[in-house]
């Protein structure tokens, strides 16, 4: 079994990797070029120990020091150096200028995925994950990417280019470096193969935090009003604290990575120091090749110091990648089909055939229902709480489709249309309030952008929304955030009104749509919902039954079946369920 789980990992490492590979592809003139200025950077870094070692042979002669020589040789350095250091920059600003394209891509290709992603997914996950997972994975990735291309191109490199100087120089001592060089592999290999799960969970934990964060914010009023405060801190606690555990494992065995190649460096360094000494009593290196191998043996141990914290950056990089990746290889929704076609002038026959659905597979919902609404009928759709009201609203407008039986909106199953024309047919006003940033004009104007001042203040007029607009500090020109910022929930749901009064659908769907309201404004609004749906198929859910005894039929669901249905005097006199929903809410 943990054997099978290793297997897993690793093959789910390597397929990011892949995917990594393909976003980098994209660039590969600049990573060329950046594997051209490395291999240039590392020539001429390993030139300079045996300019260096040559001057020291010049200076060793007592009397006979070569001044010209070691001037000439202090020119070439200097050049080499220039070079080095010209390479290293343009080099750099080609990993920069590829590790955030990567990332610039991997966030847009995250960003349009979530446009497509079903209402199934978001629903099934929590924000502050998501957003994480676009945001401080992505960082996280871009981190350790540059890394990777900063160091790992340089350091693969100069370990080969040492490696090979180091031969043409002198074999036995370059045998005692390759001898104690498998212990730096053998560290890296002990800390990567522990680092990249702890490193995943750390960052699954940091989405989890996230999302709580979000969530608490986002509802601190009911957090306030029902005294969570002491439960959400002490949930905080504990999600914190695993976060605490797993990042202490995490960067524990990542931080083993200096000191432990560090001590294999300085056994190189060691080796090649003693080992070096008696060669060169016996006559076998001069001194000065001697001080270009010490100079070598740092080099060529450098890199192993600075691979190692890049395996490590690298698997808390795949760790987030993994993460971003999930996102992104999410299934999208089912896109509309190539024969699909347009609803236009819809006439507003709704008919319900045989509909089953349920979210979760082994917990039933809506079973065998059975409905058909002529056009401009107003159905009124009732019941307890969870026993599928807002689910029809969801199929009407095909945010879920059925998993059998079928619906359709004048006489075509609505999978058949596209989903733009099918909603663009519905005005829907819900009981929470969908706003964005930017003007009160702008909000109302969301639906039929072409709509002229005149327009849009006849509609707020019809929804009882031009009062209160008028007296905001720049009236219809007022800036507003996504959450209404200083508007009351009754003002916001107006402005909804106002807007589904602008467009002027064919069907209408009103979900709770006055909940929020004054009583006064409500029967207001009534009466311009009245006159607005004449002529339209209209379907109202409603907890206040005083709201919908005009409707034509109205729709007693229970378990997500119609137990009753029928006008209100029909089902008053019917004394069943509704009866009693009705005498419930009127018994004074």
């Amino acid at each position: 079994m943990a054997d099978k789980t290793k297997t897993d990992r690793k093959q789910g490492q390597m397929a990011t990797m892949g995917k990594v590979l393909n976003y980098i592809r994209r660039y590969w003139f600049l990573v060329g070029l950046s594997l051209i200025l490395a291999a240039v950077t590392v020539a001429l870094t390993l030139y300079v120990p045996i300019l260096t070692g040559d001057a020291v042979d010049l200076l060793l002669g007592k009397g006979s020091v070569d001044f010209d020589g070691v001037f000439a040789i202090m020119i070439k350095i200097g050049i080499a150096v220039l070079i080095t250091a010209l390479s290293q920059w343009v080099m750099n600003t080609c990993n920069n200028h590829i590790t955030y394209h990567v990332v610039k891509d991997i966030r847009e290709d995250a960003f349009h995925r979530l446009e497509e992603l079903p209402l199934r997914y978001l629903d099934a996950h929590a924000y502050g994950d998501i957003v994480s997972r676009v945001v401080a994975d992505v960082d996280t990735f871009a981190d350790g990417l540059l890394m990777g291309f900063t160091q790992l191109f340089t350091g693969v490199l100069t370990i080969f280019g040492t490696l090979i100087f180091m031969l043409v120089t002198n074999v036995p001592i370059a045998l005692v470096v390759v001898c104690i060089t498998p212990v730096s592999f053998l560290v890296a290999k002990f800390i990567a193969t522990r680092t990249f799960s702890m490193f995943k969970l750390q960052s699954e934990t940091r989405g989890e935090q996230t999302a709580l964060i979000e969530e608490m914010i986002g509802n601190q009023k009911v957090v306030k009003t029902f005294s969570r405060e002491e439960a959400v801190k002490e949930q905080f606690r504990e999600i914190n604290g695993r976060l605490e555990k797993c990042s202490l494992k995490a960067i524990f065995f990542s931080s083993l990575t200096n000191p432990c190649t560090r001590f294999v460096n300085s056994l190189v360094y060691a080796g090649v120091g003693i080992f070096g000494a008696f060669v060169a009593i016996r006559g076998g290196i001069s001194v000065g090749r001697l001080s270009c191998f010490l100079s070598y043996a740092n080099q060529y141990t450098k890199p192993f110091n600075e691979i190692s914290g890049v395996v490590t950056e690298l698997q808390n990089a795949l760790a987030c990648a993994a993460r971003i990746f999930e996102l992104i290889d999410e299934q999208p929704q089912t896109p509309d089909g190539e024969n699909a076609k347009e609803l236009t002038a819809a006439r507003g026959n709704v008919k319900l055939e045989n509909v089953y659905f349920s979210y979760v597979p082994d917990k039933k919902l809506i079973e065998n229902f059975n409905l058909e609404v002529k056009p401009g009928q107003r159905v009124a759709i009732v019941g307890p709480t969870g026993c599928g009201k807002t689910t029809l609203i969801n199929l009407l407008m095909r945010f879920y489709d059925v998993n059998s039986g079928r619906i359709r909106v004048d006489g075509t199953d609505i999978r058949e249309l596209t989903r733009g024309s099918l909603r663009t047919s519905y005005g829907m006003v819900l009981q929470e309030t969908w706003l964005r940033a930017g003007t009160i004009r702008d909000n109302i104007r969301m639906g039929k952008p072409e709509a002229s001042d005149e327009e849009v203040t006849a509609a707020a007029k019809s929804a009882h929304a031009h009062s209160f607009i008028k007296r905001l500090p720049n009236g219809y020109d007022t800036v507003i955030t996504e959450d209404g910022g200083s508007l009351s929930q009754g003002q916001k749901q107006l402005l909804c009104i106002a807007r589904v009064m602008l467009c002027l659908p064919p069907m209408l769907i009103l979900d709770e749509a006055t909940s929020s309201i004054d009583t006064r404004t409500e029967l207001k609004i009534q009466n311009a919902f009245a006159a607005m749906m004449e002529g339209r198929t209209s379907f109202i859910v409603a907890h206040r039954l005083s709201t919908i005894q005009e409707a034509d039929i109205i729709l007693v669901m229970k378990d997500g079946n119609i137990i009753e249905q029928g006008s209100h005097e029909s089902l008053l006199a019917k004394g069943g369920f509704y009866a009693n929903l009705y005498n419930s809410q009127f018994a004074g």
